[in-house]
């Protein structure tokens, strides 16, 4: 599956029809940005059953604030809907794979347990 644009309009729909999202934000001056883009680019042809996606900071800017992304690159991780990984810079392609091992393995029951624990104790 080639990456896919994500925009205020399509972010949601993405998210919610598709088990698990890959979100690159970056730009387009962004050096480590640069770096990152082919190893990202081809973790998507080699997972053709994961959505990845990427946000153009410099456009997005609304989405970019959503997620409070300081930082770029900076990737998130959406599995089930759910934000299951954020962090800032650029990483080898060993670290992405590794990341993506990691988000197929979850128990996303236990998840959905301590996210719904989480929200309690907040409430």
């Amino acid at each position: 599956m080639a990456t896919i644009e994500l925009t205020d309009k399509n972010f949601r729909e993405t998210i919610e029809n598709n088990d698990i999202v890959l979100v690159d934000f970056w730009a387009s001056w962004c050096g480590p940005c640069q770096t990152f883009a082919p190893i990202f680019e081809k973790a998507s042809e080699e997972h053709p059953d994961l959505a990845f996606a990427k946000v153009n900071t410099e456009e997005q800017m609304e989405l970019a604030a959503q997620f409070q992304v300081r930082s770029i690159p900076m990737l998130a991780i959406f599995r089930d809907q759910i934000l299951i990984f954020s962090q800032p810079g650029a990483l080898p392609a060993s670290a992405l794979n590794q990341l993506i091992e990691q988000a197929q393995a979850l128990d996303m029951d236990k998840v959905r347990a301590d996210v719904a624990e989480q929200q309690q104790k907040q409430g």
